[in-house]
C-alpha cells in the first residue's frame, strides 16, 4: 500500500485519539433544525459557531447543523444520510415522537439479524432518524 518514493513513508501519523466525532447535516431553515434537535430529540448544544450548530448525543459523539448557505456543501432532496441513536427504552421514545407528530414515523420493527427494536422518522427537512434498542 506504500510507495517506497512518497513523502507519507518520511511522515509518521500523528499520533492520539480523536476527541471529538461530528457528523454534519446542511439545513435550508436552520433555526427549525435547532428546534427539533434540541425540543424533540432533547440534545444539548455544545458548541455554537454561528451558522454551525454542534450538538451532543452520547460520549463524543455529536451532530452538527449547518446552514447550508455558508457550509462547505449544500441542502439537497435526497438525504442519503441517517442518524441513530440507541436508546435503553424504545418504546417510550417512539411514543414521545408519537406524540410530537414527526414526519415520516415508521412502524416498530424488530430484526433479529441485527439484535434491535427500531423505528424511524424524518426530521424537519428529510434526515432520517433511527431510535433503537438492543432486543432481549
Amino acid at each position: 500500500m506504500s510507495n517506497p518514493n512518497t513523502e507519507t513513508d518520511k511522515i509518521a501519523r500523528p499520533e492520539g485519539e480523536t476527541e471529538l466525532a461530528i457528523t454534519f447535516l446542511y439545513y435550508r431553515d436552520l433555526p427549525q433544525a435547532m428546534a427539533f434537535y434540541e425540543e424533540v430529540l432533547g440534545l444539548d448544544l455544545a458548541i455554537d459557531q454561528g451558522w454551525s450548530k454542534i450538538y451532543r448525543i452520547a460520549g463524543q459523539a455529536h451532530v452538527g447543523l449547518v446552514d447550508e448557505t455558508r457550509g462547505m456543501q449544500r441542502a439537497s432532496e435526497q438525504k442519503p444520510v441517517q442518524v441513530c441513536l440507541r436508546v435503553a427504552d424504545v418504546d417510550a421514545w417512539y411514543a414521545w415522537v408519537q406524540a410530537n407528530g414527526v414526519a415520516g414515523l415508521t412502524k416498530m420493527f424488530e430484526s433479529t439479524e441485527l439484535g434491535i427494536r427500531a423505528f424511524a422518522f424524518n426530521d424537519p427537512e428529510g434526515y432520517q432518524i433511527e431510535i433503537q434498542s438492543v432486543l432481549g
